[in-house]
């Protein structure tokens, strides 16, 4: 039995002895008393606040089948070459007989998984909508408590509904395979938002130029930060080979420095909300065949809120050779439809009345603003303004949608 003074404090404030030195046993037993529930893990978690915030986390997130694991297997190995000690917590789909987790990443990052300086803990999502498990967020407090320099956090591959990362993750890694088509741009679009580096994988196969270049292009359209905000960049690796990864771990290291540690500690509710609701109109309006048919493009997502825009091309005019008020009134209903769906809960319109002021040609670009007049249990009212790119007002839109119980993540 331990008489380090340390330790017998640690125990009499519920902590593992040996937990704050990092040893291995220790932490696990403390993700284990977390995972199942015990009596006493609320004063575990209580007794982790004042050792809280050093380390670094990385979240890796997206699309099913874009690499992730091997993705974070090469960039354990690269942070490893660095001197760092590194804990990951990956995330996996629940068994549906026993509930644990049941893809095994420790099995697949077999070959670190020994290392002295790094700690793999496979966790199950339980069901547990968002990508993430209900317990990530504590296992992430033991580990940093622990003194690992960076924990890095692989989301089960839920596609666009992973925005919960960003309540946990300093640093989001947004992973986009080649080739996936029309499902991976519906992917791409819902994440985009929090993505603090995107990587596109499997840069070794056709198809990956043309993912980096669209990533670039979907980054034109997202709004632009104050001076000396951090850029998004895109970058390309075969993480299998091992090509690219000595810069993916440096963007991601100088991300850390640009924007500190222990953000989960301080994650603003309000803001956290507002990311999954702009994540979401981007996502639903990926989704839209008819909007994409049309030509329109959401360039903006919130609670309550979707600016959308649509250049008009020949098909778009009627016989006097001006916007057919079909066009406008389909791009204003888009946004109408986004804005009134923001809050996760399905919104079914059931009134909508259109003016028109002025006229639009081919070539011009319309943007529609919908926003959120007022909203009740049952029934919400949005106003949208359609104008062109000088300000001048084309049309105004005003809906009423009836509020259901369903919802879509």
């Amino acid at each position: 039995m331990s008489t380090d003074p340390a330790d017998a404090r640690a125990a009499g404030l519920h902590l593992p002895p040996g937990l704050l030195r990092g040893e291995r046993g220790a932490v696990a037993r403390a993700i284990s008393r977390i995972e199942q529930g015990a009596p006493d893990a609320a004063a575990l978690r209580a007794t982790l606040v004042p050792h809280l915030g050093r380390a670094h986390v990385i979240g890796i997130t997206g699309a099913p089948g874009a690499g992730k694991s091997t993705l974070v297997h090469a960039l354990l190995g690269e942070l490893l070459a660095r001197g760092q000690r590194i804990a990951v917590v990956a995330v996996d789909p629940s068994s549906p007989l026993s509930g644990g987790a049941v893809l095994g990443d420790r099995v697949r990052m077999g070959e670190h998984g020994a290392h002295a300086d790094v700690f793999i803990r496979s966790v199950a999502s339980r069901g547990h909508l968002g990508g993430l498990s209900p317990t990530t967020r504590a296992i992430v407090d033991v580990l940093d408590a622990a003194g690992f320099h960076t924990i890095i956090v692989e989301t089960v591959g839920a596609g666009q509904s992973e925005v919960e990362i960003m309540a946990v993750a300093d640093t989001r890694i947004v992973v986009c395979p080649p080739g996936l088509g029309d499902e991976v741009q519906a992917i791409k679009a819902g994440i985009l938002e929090i993505a603090d580096l995107l990587v596109v994988s499997k840069a070794d196969l056709p198809g990956a130029d043309a993912a980096a270049r669209d990533l670039r292009e979907m980054l034109h359209l997202r709004a632009q930060g104050a001076a000396g905000a951090w850029k998004v960049p895109v970058l390309s690796v075969h993480a299998s080979a091992g090509a690219g990864m000595a810069a993916l771990a440096d963007q991601a290291l100088a991300h850390g420095g640009h924007g500190g540690h222990g953000r989960r500690l301080h994650v603003d509710p309000k803001a956290a909300a507002a990311a999954a609701a702009s994540a979401r109109v981007f996502r639903l309006a990926a989704g839209d065949p008819y909007a994409r048919a049309t030509g329109i493009v959401c360039v903006r997502g919130g609670p309550g809120g979707a600016e959308v825009q649509l250049t008009l091309r020949p098909d778009h005019l009627n016989f006097n050779g001006t916007c057919h008020g079909g066009v406008i009134f389909a791009l204003a209903d888009t946004a109408f439809g986004l804005a009134s769906n923001s809050h996760g809960t399905v919104a079914a319109g059931i009134d909508a009345h259109i003016t028109y002021q002025q006229a639009a040609r081919a070539g011009e670009t319309l943007t529609a603003q919908a926003r959120e007049v007022s909203r009740s249990r049952k029934l919400a009212v949005y106003r949208v303004d359609v104008t062109r790119a000088d300000g001048r007002p084309v049309s105004s839109f005003t809906g009423t949608v009836y509020v259901t119980g369903q919802h879509h993540d």
